[in-house]
C-alpha cells in the first residue's frame, strides 16, 4: 500500500493508500462486490474472530473503499476512517456512536439545516441533551458546559453565513471537560484547514462537496484515532449500515487526485468575485473568509490557508431581489450542492435553512436577501460578468 508520511498534499492525494491487484493497474481498481471467499471453513472462523486479515462483507468494508479512507487519512492526519453512504451519514454516526442517554452536547447555532435537526430533534428523541451557542463567543461555550457535556460540535466556515469558530479553543475548552470535539470540514476543505492540527477530535466531511467536485456522488468520512474509530464508531457502523458504496468510493479517489488544482482555482475566483461584490451598491453585505472586511479576518488568518470556495451575500430588497438576481443568471445555476466543477447558487432561506424559525435565522445571521455563492471552475471574467449581469437587473 502506497502510504509516504512525507509526501505533499498534492502527491498523497494522487498516491496515499493505493493498493493494487495482481494485474499491476494504474487507476485503482474498483471492487464491485458484497461478499467475500474464503479457503476454508476455519479461514472464515478466523476472519470472524479478527484473527486473521481479510475482508467479509462490504457493508463492513471493501477495498476501494478502503483506499479512498487510507487516502483521506494521510491527508487529513488521522489514524483510521469510516467512509458513510451521505455528508449526513457521517454526522449522524460520528454524534449517535457515542452520546447515550443522559448526556449532553454543546453545539454552535449556525450549522447546515440537517445538523442541526439531528442536535435539535433526533438526540433528545434518545434521552441526549443539547445547548445551542453563539460558535463565535467562547463565553457562550464555556457558559453552556455541563457535568454530563461529552461532545462539542462546530463547522467552520459555517454553512450558509461563513462564520469562523477558533477551533483550537474551542478543542482546549471540550478536553478540560473531558469532552470530544466533532468538526465539521466541508467549507474549508483539506486543502485549506486542518482540523485535527488545531485539537480536534474527530472531522467529517461531506465528500458530496469537493472531494466529488463534478456533481456525481454522494458520500461522507468520519476521521479520528484508531483508538476511538475501533471503540466508538466500528460496532455502530457496522451494525447500522451507513457504508459507502464502491462505485462511489472509486469516484472520490479520482475527485481527490484534481482536489487542489480545482480548488486553488475555484478559490481564485471566489476572491475576485469577493472584492467585486464588496464594492456594488445593491450587496448590503459580504462575507467571505478571505477578504479583509470579515469580521473575524484574525481567525481566519491564524486556521485558515485559503479563503474558501464560497461566498455568502446579502441583496438590497429581500426575497424578490434576491430570486430576481438569481434568476437572471445565465452561467451561474441555482443548486443547493456546493464545490461542484459548475459555479452554483441557492437562496438558505427557501432551501438549505427553510426548516429554521424566522428567530433562528435572523439569529444566525441568514435574511431573506442572503444567498450562497458555491464557485465553480468556469473562466472568472464569465463569472464576474454574469454576476454584473444580474446586479444591473436589481439595481
Amino acid at each position: 500500500m502506497s502510504s509516504r508520511k512525507n509526501w505533499r498534499p498534492a502527491t498523497k492525494l494522487i498516491h496515499s493508500g493505493t493498493t493494487r491487484s495482481q494485474f499491476g493497474e494504474t487507476s485503482e481498481a474498483l471492487y464491485l462486490t458484497q461478499g467475500y471467499l474464503y479457503e476454508s471453513a476455519e479461514s472464515a472462523e478466523a476472519r470472524f474472530k479478527g484473527e486473521e486479515d481479510g475482508y467479509i462483507y462490504s457493508r463492513y468494508a471493501n477495498p476501494t473503499v478502503s483506499m479512498f479512507e487510507q487516502r483521506m487519512c494521510d491527508m487529513e492526519g488521522a489514524e483510521d476512517a469510516r467512509a458513510m453512504a451521505s455528508g449526513m451519514a457521517a454526522v449522524h454516526s460520528a454524534i449517535a456512536c457515542q452520546a447515550k442517554a443522559g448526556d449532553h452536547i454543546v453545539a454552535a447555532k449556525a450549522l447546515f439545516g440537517s445538523c442541526r435537526w439531528i442536535v435539535e430533534t433526533l438526540m433528545p428523541q434518545y434521552g441526549v441533551e443539547f445547548t445551542l451557542v453563539d460558535g463565535k463567543d467562547m463565553n457562550a461555550w464555556k457558559n453552556a458546559v455541563r457535568p454530563n457535556t461529552s461532545i462539542f460540535f462546530l463547522e467552520s466556515p459555517t454553512n450558509p453565513t461563513l462564520e469562523l469558530v477558533d477551533i483550537q479553543a474551542v478543542a482546549d475548552l471540550a478536553h478540560e471537560n473531558n469532552a470530544v470535539l466533532i468538526v465539521d470540514n466541508v467549507f474549508a476543505t483539506p486543502m485549506y484547514q486542518r482540523p485535527m492540527e488545531l485539537g480536534a477530535d474527530i472531522v467529517m466531511y461531506s465528500t458530496t462537496k469537493h472531494i466529488d467536485g463534478q456533481g456525481r456522488c454522494l458520500g461522507g468520512i468520519v476521521l479520528g484515532t484508531e483508538e476511538w474509530i475501533n471503540e466508538k464508531l466500528h460496532e455502530f457502523f457496522r451494525h447500522t449500515g451507513p457504508s459507502m458504496s464502491p462505485f462511489n468510493a472509486w469516484n472520490f479517489l479520482k475527485g481527490l487526485e484534481t482536489l487542489p488544482v480545482r480548488v486553488t482555482q475555484q478559490t481564485a475566483s471566489a476572491g475576485k468575485i469577493a472584492e467585486h461584490l464588496a464594492l456594488q451598491k445593491s450587496i448590503t453585505k459580504m462575507i467571505y473568509p478571505g477578504h479583509e472586511s470579515h469580521p473575524q479576518a484574525e481567525i481566519a488568518k491564524k486556521q485558515m490557508s485559503g479563503g474558501s470556495t464560497m461566498i455568502c451575500f446579502e441583496v438590497e430588497g429581500g426575497k424578490s431581489s434576491a430570486f430576481k438576481f438569481i434568476n437572471a443568471l445565465e452561467t451561474i445555476q441555482i443548486s443547493n450542492n456546493l464545490g461542484d466543477a459548475k459555479s452554483l447558487i441557492t437562496h438558505p432561506a427557501t432551501t438549505t435553512h427553510k426548516n429554521l424559525s424566522d428567530e433562528d435565522r435572523a439569529e444566525v445571521g441568514i435574511t431573506d436577501g442572503t444567498l450562497r455563492l458555491s464557485v465553480g471552475l468556469e473562466h472568472q471574467d464569465d463569472l464576474l460578468e454574469d454576476i454584473q449581469m444580474a446586479l444591473d437587473c436589481i439595481s
